[in-house]
């Protein structure tokens, strides 16, 4: 258990703002801050004691002592699925984008993808910070763990200092009015085996994974990107179902439809007869027909964005807000939207009644919380989209991606844990100094294998696909087997964009081995990053194995 130093509430009412910095609960006229320590669990609550005079929240933390060990590994999982999740030095330091010159930051909206316009990015060595959940390693191989169990209240901020030997837990709830409860700060400590910990922290949070089994399949997207066609289509199902590796999935991903947002214009050029006969072709050859959708966005060159712009999420100053700079820019939808949610619930109807798609791949769902309601933080936002996307895939499975981690727990079936591949190891070099979100199949990696312990607690883990052909890409045989190999290891869906009829007999012998490395009960043990290299150890067939990659990491 950490030892509480304080906590800090401060709040505005009637025009003033008020302030208490106490290790005890208080109470006034306005507000009751209820502190509660225990041995294992921590609360800081707040009531509104009036439910006709609310407040507005400005701040919400709590500080712990922490004491950094030289050897020991910090892992504070970052924001969404692509944010950049590793084990860190004590003393390493988390970049952000202020380094990038504004002109670039307002072209491509690169603070729209992460957490950096709410949650405070420093300058200094040892300050590093994530959100829901985190833990310190140490040298023994036990786990000091510090997570939510109250994560659709608001997300909660775990930041460490080791110069000044803090822990600071907030809330992200700056802004947001309440009429009459906050649940505030909900905290527990565990401590313990890497599995222990994980185990008694789903336990109590009461998350259980959605019923689901594990995929093996194909995806179109790092094959032909946009450029897909039902005659490229046709020809890639042709050939996964001549492998001799049985599939479970075929997957369509983006550049079916004419804009991103208009789902159910379909770019006849592409599709003359639309999607539901090559769902059907798909069906029929006894896989899942999957289809990439991102249900919360529109860009800019949409119908919907210039002829529904009462869809569009706006911000204070009534402006919409942008999601991000992909296709031709894009901009978030407004879930709370009668007109829109109506428009949902038609197009996922024929996604999924019609059409005949199973497996949906849902995309860019950070969007949906971009900013918060007067009356809703970001987390309550997010908890409410994700409950609807429950209730209007029906019996369709969920693939999460680009969602706020915490707020797919228990929600989807399966959902992606790092950031998308690229086609080289590490993308050019000045994309390194981009968002934490870029793509990087070196940052997928590492993601894949620090988030490992969300698969079969959280829900079912993408670690996204892996890539063994020789041709559109420029990554070594070690990289590639790197990434295959993590990618059986880390989760239980196993994607590819590969031609599975293009392997030669060692590309076979590496994915029969993957797939039969799946079957083996626990998959990652434990994983270092030391320097530039990555050491694995997994349970293979009766024994634990060792691997050590010396890809540049």
């Amino acid at each position: 258990m950490l030892k509480l130093i304080n906590v800090k509430l401060a709040y505005s009412a009637g025009g003033r703002t008020y302030t208490v910095t106490t290790a005890e609960s208080r109470e006034n006229r306005r507000a009751a801050l209820d502190v509660i320590l225990g041995e294992d669990r921590f609360c800081a609550r707040v009531r509104v004691l009036s439910p006709d005079r609310p407040i507005v929240m400005e701040r919400l933390s709590a500080e712990f002592e922490y004491e950094p060990e030289k050897d020991s590994r910090v892992f504070l999982n970052g924001y969404q699925s692509w944010t950049d999740s590793i084990e860190h030095d004590p003393f390493d330091k988390m970049r952000g984008i202020d380094h990038i010159p504004r002109p670039v930051l307002e072209k491509y909206a690169f603070s729209q993808y992460g957490d950096y316009s709410f949650a405070g990015y420093s300058h200094r060595r040892g300050v590093l910070h994530g959100f829901g959940y985190g833990y310190i390693k140490h040298m023994n191989g036990e786990f000091e763990f510090i997570g939510s169990l109250n994560e659709n209240e608001a997300f909660t901020i775990i930041r460490t200092d080791a110069e000044k030997k803090r822990i600071t837990v907030s809330k992200d709830c700056k802004g947001v009015r309440f009429c009459s409860s906050f649940g505030g700060i909900d905290l527990c400590f565990l401590r313990g085996s890497e599995n222990y910990v994980f185990d008694e922290y789903f336990r109590r949070i009461g998350v259980r994974p959605l019923p689901a089994g594990q995929l093996f399949g194909y995806t179109s997207w790092y094959r032909h990107y946009q450029d897909i066609s039902q005659s490229k289509l046709e020809k890639d199902l042709a050939g996964l179902v001549n492998s001799e590796h049985k599939a479970d999935v075929f997957q369509i991903d983006d550049g079916y439809q004419t804009a991103v947002g208009d789902w159910l214009s379909i770019d006849k050029e592409k599709f003359p007869e639309g999607l539901g006969p090559i769902a059907e072709s798909i069906r029929e050859k006894g896989l899942v027909a999957g289809l990439w959708l991102a249900p919360f966005v529109c860009e800019k060159k949409s119908f919907i964005y210039s002829s529904k712009p009462q869809w569009l999420l706006k911000d204070k100053n009534g402006e919409p807000v942008r999601g991000g700079s992909n296709w031709s820019g894009f901009y978030a939808l407004d879930i709370y939207n009668e007109e829109f949610r109506a428009y949902l619930r038609e197009f996922f109807d024929t996604v999924v009644k019609e059409w005949g798609f199973r497996l949906l791949k849902l995309d860019f769902l950070y969007a949906a919380c971009l900013i918060p309601r007067e009356d809703k933080t970001r987390a309550m936002v997010m908890a409410d989209g994700m409950d609807l996307l429950r209730e209007l895939c029906g019996e369709a499975r969920i693939l999460g991606c680009g969602v706020p981690m915490t707020s797919a727990f228990g929600k989807v079936e399966y959902c992606r844990i790092g950031c998308d591949i690229s086609l080289d190891w590490d993308d050019k070099p000045y994309m390194r100094l981009m968002h934490r979100e870029r793509t990087s199949t070196k940052n997928c990696i590492l993601n894949s294998v620090f988030r490992r312990q969300l698969n079969g607690r959280a829900f079912i883990n993408d670690p996204d696909v892996f890539l063994l052909r020789d041709t559109d890409n420029t990554m070594t045989d070690d990289e590639k087997l790197c990434l295959a190999e993590v990618n059986s290891l880390a989760g239980g869906v196993l994607f590819t964009s590969d031609n599975f009829d293009e392997y030669d007999e060692d590309k076979r012998q590496i994915l029969d081995n993957m797939l039969s490395r799946r079957s083996c009960a626990g998959g990652i043990v434990s994983a270092d990053l030391e320097g530039s290299t990555l050491r694995v150890v997994y349970n293979g067939d009766g024994a634990q194995v060792t691997r050590i990659y010396r890809a540049c990491f």
